[in-house]
């Protein structure tokens, strides 16, 4: 239950230590996992005093144990080593100090290190943390190279002289940090951190030699993974020789098998890409070269050509042509002509054959009544009706009379 305490009712400093302690007590014994940093062993004492910390974290706790279960265990585990230590957390009262209390301490193997990276290895890959669409493209030329590696170390010494050989106008901004051990994970991760934060910077390079798999473990952290995840500067990761594979090789966005490598990836090399251009330059020259010799073999074969080298062959051979065709179009059209006066002289004969003055001009009459119609029967006549009569030379008039036609008086 809290304590109900004021600036007037405070307690004493003991009684919280007691409490907090009767709190821990409570806890029981666990199981914890870490690294050993720190190791004491005084000759005669019967107490071990031991660091553990989490590599992942800047966090410590005090371990004691005494000396026969240390003693079990004290030829395969050093400063460094990482174990699992069964312990119960207990508090030192008179200086206010939490501490654990081991009753047994296991190492923890390179085959069960294995076998959590690849369980880890696994939920990451779940995660899409691996996946290939979250990897940004390097830069053609980087203008501005950070690089995380070991102080003085022969993968700096690396990466710098290969990238200054193959293009020495590259520049660097250099991370010296711990690459193995208990400080390793926080200070690549704060590197990692404080080098893509820079908006100059153009690409990461994480560099370390060789070594075993314990001295590559920070290498496989999972803090160190979700931070190259997250990057937006690429980074390539440089971890070991060609075998060695830790999880920073799946996040980043490129792998190289060495430092040597990471800097050959990474800068391009002066001497080839101005033999690439020199190449390039011969090629687009010969393209041109070639265009314009195609070009000029056609404009000499066009000039060739007998239209026109004589242009003045072709306007005659159109005349003739033409001479014909005007020649063959005037006798058609007299051909028609005549063809047509013909027709038209036997058709006017025709007329003229069948037209009824022709008739008239043959001694025929025609009698026409009052309304100007023909008389074709005697029936259409009445008696004593007036007719006029029409000749070839003129008309009279005439009248019906007892049956007959006779002129008027």
């Amino acid at each position: 239950m809290a304590l109900q305490t004021s600036a007037e009712t405070p307690i004493p400093v003991g009684q919280v230590s007691r409490l907090i302690g009767g709190w821990i007590d409570r806890l029981g014994a666990v199981w914890v996992e870490g690294q050993i940093t720190q190791l004491s062993r005084r000759p005669g004492a019967g107490v071990v005093f031991m660091t553990l910390r989490d590599p992942s974290h800047d966090i410590s706790v005090s371990v004691t144990c005494y000396r026969q279960v240390f003693d079990k265990v004290a030829d395969v585990i050093s400063e460094g080593a990482r174990v699992v230590v069964h312990a119960k957390p207990e508090w030192y009262a008179p200086r206010g100090q939490l501490s654990l209390r081991a009753a047994e301490i296991k190492p923890v193997g390179v085959g069960e290190l294995l076998a959590r990276l690849e369980m880890l290895k696994k939920a990451l890959a779940a995660e899409g943390l691996f996946a290939a669409e979250r990897k940004h493209p390097l830069p053609f030329l980087p203008q501005l190279i950070g690089l995380v590696c070991g102080r003085a170390s022969a993968a700096e010494r690396d990466v710098l002289e290969n990238a200054r050989h193959r293009w020495p106008a590259v520049r660097f901004e250099v991370r010296n940090v711990a690459v193995q051990g208990i400080h390793a994970v926080p200070q690549v991760v704060e590197a990692v951190r404080e080098l893509d934060a820079r908006p100059d910077v153009d690409v990461i390079i994480v560099a370390r030699g060789g070594g075993s798999v314990e001295d590559l473990l920070p290498f496989s952290d999972e803090q160190l993974v979700r931070t190259v995840s997250q990057a937006r500067t690429p980074v390539v990761s440089a971890i070991g020789h060609e075998p060695d594979s830790p999880l920073l090789d799946l996040v980043a966005d490129l792998r190289a098998s060495t430092p040597t490598d990471a800097a050959k990836k990474v800068v391009p090399d002066v001497g080839e890409e101005l033999a690439r251009i020199q190449q390039l330059r011969e090629r687009a020259l010969r393209a041109v070269t070639g265009f314009l010799d195609r070009e000029e073999r056609g404009l000499a074969g066009a000039l060739n050509r007998p239209c026109i080298r004589e242009p003045h062959r072709m306007v005659e051979a159109r005349e003739e042509q033409v001479t014909a065709v005007l020649e063959r179009g005037r006798r058609t059209l007299g051909h028609l002509l005549d063809r047509a006066d013909s027709e038209l002289t036997h058709t006017l004969a025709r007329v003229v054959a069948l037209s009824p003055k022709a008739t008239l001009e043959r001694g025929y009459a025609v009698l026409q009544r009052a309304d100007g119609h023909a008389v074709r029967t005697p029936e259409e006549v009445g008696e004593g009706e007036e007719l006029r009569a029409r000749v070839a030379e003129g008309d009279f008039t005439v009248r019906r009379t007892d049956g007959s036609v006779t002129p008027p008086a």
